[in-house]
């Protein structure tokens, strides 16, 4: 039978101890300052185009970089922070993207932004795991859930900080000048470094790696068909929600606005209602999961998701499509924190942050290109269509899901 990796962490009854609110603190704010990070490329593209007279082709490649940056800093640090420690990598990829994306500042040139987009990506990508890892080793299984939910609805705060803050400085001091503000997760590490600790398990992992003589690799990851085959499948189910979310954000206010005849307030409005869609679902999924487990949890929000999908077909008016989108937001990426407690039950602790970021990188690096493919649908079919596709991927998650013997193995363990 494959092997189940649990938590078991104590927690008084009056609360959470001082490591765990850091612990919890530090991932969260981490999470929205990489997710600023990122929508600070949405919006300054534009004007980069604008000011660089560079062609969409030229444009698109800059996030194609940060994706492939994301997934080699995540197979990168993931080893990393297996060998040498969850709070020294998380620091350290802090520090990277903060430093590349405040070097955007002085990037006058296709070339440089190229370059430090790459390396943004490379910290961005290498501090999803490890933070996941600090969050699953600091808390108990039926607590994972809903911990690593409120991580993920810090990505969807620093949404709403970008779109704030490049409203406010963009058309006063430039695109340049935006990304500036990157500078500011340095702080938070020194705050990680000086309150957060490593876990018992890791250094008891740590320990018995070293007398052992053996190393974290990518191999553990498919040492076996049964691991192989759930690790390719936690990859298939992270590609699908990376794609249904660039779909979310990136196509559906103008796929709406073009076939439909509808308009909205800037898009800032549709940004607005999904994502508080989105932070809505993010905390029922935390506790549908810690309460019945994944299978029951990511049914309901896959199998949502496939048919909410549809929905806009519906919207008539500024209002039903505001609505609709929160609705569309709450299922399709309610689910995101879950990926994370998932894999970090599924795989022991001397492979965890390995484990998380290489699985959730693939899914950025694939799933990103969605947008491609929702812009070639949308340029021969009609939006029903279009609408069908991303229906068909979340069905495509589910049958995955249930073929995974991990998911059923995971059932609530209440302390």
């Amino acid at each position: 039978m494959e092997q189940v990796h649990r938590t078991a962490k104590s927690t008084p009854q009056s609360g959470f101890t001082k490591q765990q609110k850091w612990v919890t603190a530090s991932t969260a704010a981490g999470f929205t300052l990489e997710n600023m990070d990122i929508m600070f490329l949405s919006f300054s593209l534009a004007s980069i185009i604008a000011e660089l007279g560079i062609s969409s082709g030229q444009a698109g490649l800059i996030g194609s970089l940060t994706n492939i940056g994301m997934l080699v800093g995540g197979a990168l640090f993931g080893i990393i922070g297996d060998r040498y420690g969850r709070v020294r990598t998380f620091s350290y990829t802090i520090f990277i993207f903060a430093l590349a994306t405040g070097a955007m500042y002085f990037a006058h040139s296709l070339p440089l932004i190229y370059l430090f987009r790459f390396l943004a990506g490379i910290g961005a990508g290498g501090e999803y795991g490890v933070g996941i890892a600090l969050l699953a080793e600091n808390f108990r299984s039926d607590q994972i859930g809903r911990m690593s939910s409120v991580a993920a609805i810090g990505g969807q705060v620093g949404a709403i900080v970008a779109a704030v803050m490049a409203a406010l400085i963009i058309p006063r001091f430039g695109w340049n000048a935006l990304f500036l503000l990157g500078v500011i997760p340095v702080v938070l590490t020194y705050f990680l470094r000086r309150h957060v600790k490593e876990t018992p398990d890791f250094i008891a992992a740590q320990k018995q790696e070293n007398s052992s003589k053996t190393k974290p690799s990518f191999k553990q990851l498919f040492n076996t068909p049964r691991k192989a085959a759930q690790t390719l499948g936690l990859m298939v189910m992270t590609i699908v929600q990376i794609a249904g979310y660039f779909g979310l954000m990136n196509w559906l206010p103008v796929i709406v606005q073009k076939q439909q005849g509808l308009s909205v307030s800037g898009s800032s409005l549709w940004m607005v209602s999904t994502i508080l869609g989105m932070s809505i679902g993010m905390v029922v999924f935390g506790q549908v999961m810690d309460n019945f487990g994944p299978r029951i949890s990511f049914s309901i929000f896959l199998l949502g998701s496939a048919s909410v999908m549809f929905a806009i077909l519906f919207a008539k008016t500024n209002a039903s499509m505001l609505f609709i989108g929160a609705i569309i937001g709450f299922f399709s990426n309610g689910m995101f924190g879950g990926y994370g407690a998932v894999i970090s039950q599924l795989y022991p602790t001397e492979i965890r942050s390995t484990a998380n970021n290489l699985i959730m990188n693939v899914g950025r690096a694939i799933g990103g290109f969605s947008s491609v493919a929702i812009g070639l649908l949308m340029d021969h079919f009609n939006l029903g269509v279009t609408m069908g596709f991303l229906s068909a991927l979340y069905i495509i998650s589910f049958i995955v899901m249930m073929s995974l013997p991990g998911f059923r193995q995971l059932t609530p363990n209440k302390n």
